[in-house]
């Protein structure tokens, strides 16, 4: 005669950041939000202080939470940017003056919020790929909403930028593209390779992301007509942000 199966509830700590998850993807707690406390969670369901910690942490390892020091954890859910990878490159985009990061945004407020721009000496891979041992070197961090959410580094070869407005902050309407027209290299076709890791301590702190949160690192050279390589950018995207789109035909 066979036993009838056991039937196993979730523990505690599971219930309650199911319910709490419930909560955000409703749109009953939004993004900001100040999630029950550990004290509350005790008060309310009975439960010791590990439990209430580790039902929190449920919601902060899956990218719903983000804890504050001193202050508690908070909702972060955020309306993903969709990428679109053959879109956003489009000669019409940056042809017509547009940043290319306005096909991406559709409307939601974004900037450029930290800048670096230096000339070095390449390493051996990038002087190799730009057949240039000097690179002009930008490196940005852009963020959405007010939340970071990209950092890219860009390398262009030192002698075909060198005095134009490529090496300074502002480049002008249409951005590097555009420039790189300017200068009669125009891009006319990328390639990109994209994997996912998990983010170094620098890019966890710049991108503020919360333990456990992987990084989108992309890969992009851009061509001339004639196959000559003109930038290397390479990217790092919290992952939690990012919906990448890319169009094929059969």
């Amino acid at each position: 005669m066979s036993e009838s199966p056991v039937s196993q509830e979730p523990p505690i700590y599971r219930r309650i950041a199911d319910s709490l998850r419930a909560r955000i993807l409703s749109g009953e707690l939004r993004d900001g939000d100040r999630l029950p406390g550990e004290n509350a969670l005790m008060a309310d369901h009975g439960i010791a202080r590990a439990t209430a910690r580790q039902a929190l942490a449920v919601l902060i390892n899956e990218g719903l939470a983000v804890p504050k020091r001193g202050s508690g954890v908070y909702v972060r859910q955020f309306k993903p940017i969709r990428r679109h990878g053959s879109r956003r490159l489009s000669r019409e985009q940056w042809g017509q003056g547009r940043a290319i990061w306005e096909a991406d945004t559709r409307g939601r407020p974004f900037e450029v919020d930290e800048v670096q721009i230096v000339r070095e000496r390449a390493d051996e891979d990038t002087a190799r790929l730009l057949d240039s041992a000097e690179v002009w070197v930008r490196r940005r961090r852009y963020s959405v909403d007010a939340r970071p959410v990209q950092l890219a580094t860009s390398f262009f070869p030192a002698d075909l930028v060198e005095g134009s407005a490529i090496t300074l902050a502002d480049t002008g309407a249409g951005g590097v593209y555009a420039r790189l027209r300017d200068l009669g290299r125009p891009p006319a076709h990328f390639t990109e390779e994209v994997r996912v890791r998990m983010p170094q301590p620098r890019e966890s702190t710049m991108l503020s992301l919360p333990a456990g949160t992987p990084v989108i690192v992309i890969a992009r050279v851009a061509y001339t007509s004639g196959g000559l390589p003109v930038e290397l950018n390479e990217m790092v995207l919290d992952s939690a942000s990012y919906v990448l789109q890319y169009d094929f035909d059969a």
